[in-house]
């Protein structure tokens, strides 16, 4: 016959907070360990993708882990995917390229001006 496993905490419902994990023990008896929920992978917070290089853990936990496992080395490290750093690069350099395009086209039209005068 199977023995029979009880919770080890007052919670005696089985909810997401109150999981347990059956053990052997090296005395051979079943027992409860209560698993702690684990945490959703930090998401970027332009396209929604999971961030590669970054730990998976409870909120609380990232106080206790070092930098390297918060961030990747990059502008927008723990924050940013790669591809959306690379086209907000790509965005600003674009946008600077029409600025001075707009002057350009400014200065050759007082130019103009100036010539038919």
């Amino acid at each position: 016959m199977a023995q029979r496993v009880t919770f080890r905490r007052r919670n005696p419902y089985n909810t997401k907070s109150n999981q347990i994990k059956v053990v052997k023990t090296p005395g051979g008896k079943l027992v409860a360990q209560h698993l702690k929920k684990i945490g959703t992978r930090p998401k970027c917070g332009d396209c929604g993708i999971a961030l590669a290089g970054v730990s998976q853990l409870r909120p609380r936990q990232y106080s206790s882990v070092s930098k390297t496992h918060k961030t990747v080395s990059r502008s927008y490290g723990g924050s940013r995917c790669a591809n959306c750093v690379k086209e907000r690069i790509v965005r600003a350099f674009l946008i600077e390229e029409q600025k001075i395009v707009k002057k350009v086209l400014k200065d050759q039209a007082e130019k103009e001006k100036k010539a038919k005068k």
